[in-house]
Order: structure tokens, then C-alpha cells, then sequence
């Protein structure tokens, strides 16, 4: 029976050179949160046994969250409170371990493009010699800088870049994190170096970057791109609702000053409604009246985003993101060019897009029909939906 081993991915930082209002590792990349990438190598790794994901203490309620959407969670996987400094948070995850487990492996949570051959060979490594590194040879020339100046070129043929995973046997590092007490260390093999024990490099990858800073964003992008094939689905809704007296006229979340509203089991956002079947369209889903009747009390006088941020968890669970959305809203009253505006931004932070990705028009038919004769209001929406998909089962492996 093979070793068991364990892997402990520290996740509690911020990345404030990402220029970020949340924690880099839950941006999305390439329409998944980008910590969601690299627990799910390790979830896909024949030889990991027990997956510790360290986050910041107020993220641990939404990174479970998290995870349950994209079908990590398992007895497999343990979230728990990270400390201040990286190796605060990777002690927090030894201490979710004991000794049957016998090789231990660090990774970056912002390093989500490891691949399944890297896991292994740390693995198989440190398992065989005590300890491994996952690292590329520098490539560059090396100066040596003082004050702007240059005093020697190193010699790049003895240096190499490090990366993770960084692996050892579960007493070595245990042992290791005993000696050096609080100390700063800058990555495992550091505190494996200061206790004298052997290292040994293994072959990284030059796609296995962490990402640090927005252009590592738009480069991890490039590289899921090549390395899988895109997937585009449309979808097209359409509803309509009568207005009704003693009821808000309710438009893609907005409440607009009207005499009368729509008439509708929710708040009868008919635009909103016609997104979210757009949306449940281009997922083969159905439509908003089969997850939402409206013979069901839980749905009586709704806001129609509540429905529409269930249909978008909806979206993410398979993976897919939304490229764009165009909504035509149908109506002879009331004059809406004054809101288009802001239900556009409302809608665009609920699907969690970018403002320029979604398009709202408001037309009449020239006094002709049911929205001419001022009946009520009708929409049609189109959605664009992209997603990535592993070209080959072995998705990373170089």
C-alpha cells in the first residue's frame, strides 16, 4: 500500500499587489476561483491522501462555501485559520495531521496551474530522500546590485528558481518547525536547510508561476487557454408580465417611480426573469418557473436578484462564466433610459461581470400590441457563456 501523504495548500494572505478588494485566490480564472484550480490538482492527485486548505478566519465560511459549489468538499479536505506569516499558516495545517501520514506538501494556493507529473515527483521524492523541491534553472543573467550599481554577475548555473510543492516526510518537518521556533522563514525548504537536512530539486515548469501581480492573471489565462479547449453556449429568454395596480414597477432590480407595477407571483422583474432563463437556457437547465413556481410560498413577493444570484451559483457550479449579456426591454410606459444605467451596474455586480459586458435597450413597438396599448412590459435576453475544459484527463501534465 502506498505512503500515505498529505497536502497543506496556506491560503490566508491578501496579495495586495493584486490591486484587489478580496484575496487574490478567490478572483476568478478563466470563470473559477483560482484557489478552486489548485486544490482540485491536488484533489486529481493519485497519491494525495488528505488536502489541508489554510485561508484567513473570515474566510473560512466562504471558502467552504466555495468549495461545496465546485464539488470539493469531502472528508479529504480540511479548511481551517491561517496565521500572519506563511509559515504561521502551514504549522496551522501540520497540526491537522499526525504521524500516519508520511510525506507532507506545500503549495502556494496561488500557484494554480501545477501539474499532476510536478505532485508526483515531489511526492516519490522526499518519500524516497527525506525532502524535494519543486524548481526551474534561471534563465537570465544575474546581477548583483548596490545603490543602483552593479558590483558582480552570479553565476546562474548554480542558481535555480524555487517553486512548490516543497515536500518532505511528515517528522522531518514536523521536527524542523520544533527547532527554529518563531524564526522568519521564507518557504519550508529555508527551515529544511537551517536543521542541515538534504534537499532535492525536482524538475518544475515555467507554467507552474504563482500569481503575484494582474499581468501573472492575464499570463495564467493564456496558458489555461492553450491547455484547454473553450466551450460557448447561447441562451435566449423571454418573459412578459401585465401591470397591476398597488404593486412596485420592479426592472433589473431597480424600483422605478410608476403608477402601476407588474402583476407576477415574485416582484415580477420581468427583465431580471428573462436573464435568468437566458442564463438557465445556455445550461440546458430549464426555466426560472421550474426552479422558482410560483406556487411555492418562498418565492411570494421575491426581488428577482435573489433568484438571479441562485441561477448565477448555478453558472459557476459547471464551470461556465458569463462573456457577455445584451437585454432588450419591451415597453410603451414608463420612459426607463433614465435606469438603464444603473440596472445595468447592478446586474453586472450580481453576475459579477464588468459593466462594459452588459447591455441593456429599451424600445417601444409604436403603439402596437399588448406593451403599445400599454398593458404591460415584455424582455428578451441573450447571454454568451464560455468555459474551459481539460483537452486530455491529465490536465496540466507536461
Amino acid at each position: 500500500m502506498r505512503p500515505k501523504a498529505a497536502a497543506i495548500i496556506p491560503a490566508a494572505g491578501f496579495g495586495t499587489r493584486m490591486q484587489l478588494k478580496q484575496p487574490k485566490q478567490y478572483q476568478l480564472l478563466a470563470g473559477t476561483p483560482m484557489l478552486v484550480h489548485t486544490v482540485r490538482a491536488f484533489a486529481d492527485s493519485s497519491c494525495i491522501n488528505r488536502i489541508i486548505v489554510v485561508v484567513a478566519e473570515e474566510w473560512l465560511d466562504n471558502a467552504a462555501h466555495i468549495f461545496k459549489e465546485y464539488g470539493l468538499d469531502s472528508p479529504r479536505l480540511t479548511i481551517t485559520a491561517g496565521g500572519q506569516r506563511r509559515q504561521d499558516s502551514v504549522r496551522a495545517g501540520l497540526l491537522e495531521l499526525n504521524d500516519n501520514i508520511s510525506v507532507v506538501l506545500v503549495h502556494d494556493g496561488a500557484r494554480p496551474l501545477v501539474s499532476q507529473q510536478i505532485i508526483l515527483s515531489c511526492y516519490e521524492t522526499a518519500l524516497r530522500d527525506g525532502a524535494a523541491i519543486a524548481a526551474v534553472p534561471m534563465k537570465d543573467t544575474i546581477k548583483k546590485i548596490r545603490e543602483n550599481s552593479v558590483i558582480s554577475t552570479l553565476n546562474r548555473t548554480e542558481l535555480w528558481q524555487a517553486q512548490t510543492p516543497q515536500a518532505a516526510r511528515y517528522a522531518l518537518l514536523v521536527q524542523a518547525f520544533k527547532n527554529n521556533g518563531n524564526a522568519d522563514v521564507t518557504d519550508e525548504a529555508s527551515l529544511l536547510e537551517k536543521n542541515n537536512i538534504p534537499i532535492t530539486v525536482v524538475a518544475g515548469s515555467e507554467t507552474n508561476i504563482k500569481i503575484t501581480r494582474p499581468e501573472d492573471m492575464e499570463l495564467a489565462s493564456a496558458i489555461l487557454r492553450e491547455k484547454t479547449a473553450m466551450k460557448i453556449r447561447i441562451g435566449h429568454g423571454y418573459d412578459a408580465h401585465k401591470f397591476a395596480q398597488n404593486r412596485k414597477l420592479v426592472l433589473g432590480g431597480i424600483t422605478i417611480p410608476n403608477s402601476r407595477g407588474l402583476k407576477g407571483h415574485s416582484d415580477a422583474d420581468v427583465l431580471t426573469h428573462a436573464l435568468c432563463d437566458a442564463i438557465l437556457g445556455a445550461l440546458a437547465m430549464g426555466d426560472i418557473g421550474h426552479h422558482f413556481p410560483d406556487n411555492n410560498d418562498d418565492y411570494k413577493d421575491i426581488y428577482s436578484i435573489t433568484l438571479l444570484e441562485k441561477v448565477i451559483s448555478q453558472l459557476e457550479h459547471q464551470s461556465f462564466s458569463i462573456a457577455n449579456i445584451d437585454i432588450t426591454v419591451i415597453c410603451q410606459t414608463p420612459r426607463l433610459s433614465p435606469y438603464l444605467g444603473e440596472m445595468r451596474n447592478l446586474l453586472a455586480k450580481t453576475c459579477k461581470l464588468s459593466d462594459n459586458t452588459v447591455n441593456i435597450k429599451a424600445t417601444t413597438t409604436e403603439q402596437m400590441g399588448f406593451t403599445g396599448r400599454k398593458e404591460g412590459i415584455s424582455c428578451h435576453a441573450v447571454v454568451l457563456l464560455q468555459s474551459y475544459e481539460n483537452r486530455n484527463n491529465d490536465f496540466n501534465n507536461q
